[in-house]
């Protein structure tokens, strides 16, 4: 399906709020924010004050991850009505890490526009402030609540090659950090907290420098790791361990198998037959 997205008639708009600084927003963003008909927003009293920051005044509707597929049918309903919907989060971009993304699901799988405006998000200035290698980088977002579950993630990604971005609460930053050392080793890494905010605070270091201090640290986190750079010889992975590790890095399935032979001086055909054999036996 081809979309063209004028911004004429019934559309829903994904729209970007500062995630500190209010002069951050977009003036395309205020545009729309004045024309849509309904907004969809993570916590109306938050949205309320950034509108009347802006001398706008705009139907609220609470949508958040507890909440919004219960949404469908008044989202619905305005669309067919031929009205433009507006979808924030509290802070930053919608959908990433925030709400966002079944309410725009809905509008695609029924036909409707979907309209991404750019603007503020919290990973990519801290990327850029970090002083770790900015390309190719991977955004996971928050890690998973269990602690359990938590560990494993992080293990899984033990031998990723490229910046690593996280979002952190920062009740959990400190038992974060102690776990990826342990689990990633002693790397080079960077917080950013509160940016763009009046207390903006950028930690560059190893886990090891950054652990030693003793500032308890508030607000928004974001938790960049430095890849595992040092060279592989994957002696510790099977060939199917060994080619999923590219796959979860990005790359084709073909592209993986062809990678994984170059490391290996082993034959494509051979890694071919023996990932393949494997998953059709699983």
């Amino acid at each position: 399906m081809i979309q063209k997205s004028y911004e004429d008639g019934e559309a829903v708009y994904l729209i970007p709020t500062p995630i500190g600084n209010l002069d951050d927003i977009t003036l395309r963003a205020i545009k729309v924010l004045e024309e849509v008909d309904v907004i969809f927003c993570e916590d109306t009293r938050v949205t309320a004050l950034l509108l009347n920051h802006l001398n706008i005044k705009k139907k609220l509707i609470s949508s958040h991850k507890f909440n919004e597929d219960t949404n469908e049918k008044k989202l619905l309903k305005y669309l067919e009505e031929g009205k433009k919907i507006g979808i924030v989060s509290d802070r930053g971009t919608p959908i990433i890490s925030d709400p966002g993304y079944i309410l725009a699901k809905i509008a695609m799988n029924h036909g409707y526009r979907v309209i991404g405006l750019p603007g503020p998000t919290a990973f990519v200035p801290a990327l850029i402030m970090s002083g770790l290698n900015p390309q190719p980088f991977y955004f996971y977002g928050f890690l998973h609540n269990k602690d359990s579950k938590r560990k494993e993630e992080m293990t899984k990604l033990k031998n990723f090659a490229h910046t690593m971005i996280f979002y952190e609460a920062p009740h959990r930053i400190k038992k974060t950090l102690q776990q990826m050392q342990e689990i990633l080793g002693d790397r080079n890494i960077c917080i950013a907290r509160e940016i763009s905010k009046k207390f903006e605070t950028i930690y560059r270091g190893k886990f090891s420098d950054i652990l030693k201090l003793e500032d308890e640290m508030k607000g928004e986190i974001v938790l960049l790791v430095e890849g595992n750079a040092s060279e592989q010889t994957y002696q510790n992975l099977t060939i199917i361990e060994h080619v999923n590790l590219y796959i979860k890095e990005g790359l084709t399935t073909m592209e993986s198998i062809k990678r994984v032979s170059k490391d290996r001086g082993v034959n494509k055909k051979v890694v071919y037959d023996e990932y393949h054999n494997t998953k059709e036996k699983g």
